[in-house]
């Protein structure tokens, strides 16, 4: 009977945190729209935005976070992140040339953690974004990068403009 009791505490206790597990991950699903830093020295988006842009949609089930950004440049710029912490390659292409960029994605409580190693004719740079949702639904996206040999941070929110 006590091993028989112990078994179902188990069980419930297992259940309860997965529960709780998947509590914690929020969807990111939808097109987002940049907040204008009232801060912010440069108009909203130029230089900001960590890499996303004004406008960017996300879709996102169970295994997968898809990300596509517009770019006047270069177009549209699709980016697939398995949500298991495996790697995806996401090169970019503009000018003729194509940019290698490797990412992974890892989960920290309800923050979600994407690092990407871009390569360009041997140069290799690091990004990392950490996102998250505020219990109003605003993104908040912070970003660091070393593209220019010295880290720079960026902080940027978007609130969704529609579901995806």
């Amino acid at each position: 009977m006590k091993r028989m009791l112990a078994l179902v505490v188990t069980a419930a206790i297992v259940t309860s945190s997965l529960a709780v597990l998947a509590q914690t991950r929020p969807n990111f699903a939808g097109k987002w729209t940049l907040v204008p830093d009232p801060n912010a020295a440069a108009p909203a988006g130029r230089g900001r935005g960590g890499g996303l842009g004004q406008v960017f949609t996300a879709a996102q089930d169970e295994k997968t976070l898809t990300v596509v950004t517009s770019n006047p440049q270069v177009g549209d710029i699709k980016a697939v992140y398995n949500l298991d912490g495996s790697e995806t390659k996401n090169p970019i292409t503009f000018g003729g040339q194509t940019v290698e960029r490797t990412s992974k994605v890892k989960w920290d409580g309800a923050k979600l953690i994407i690092t990407s190693t871009t390569n360009f004719q041997g140069n290799a740079a690091e990004t990392t974004q950490v996102w998250s949702l505020d219990a109003g639904g605003t993104l908040t996206v912070e970003s660091t990068n070393n593209f220019t040999g010295t880290a720079t941070a960026t902080r940027a929110q978007y609130k969704k403009s529609q579901p995806s």
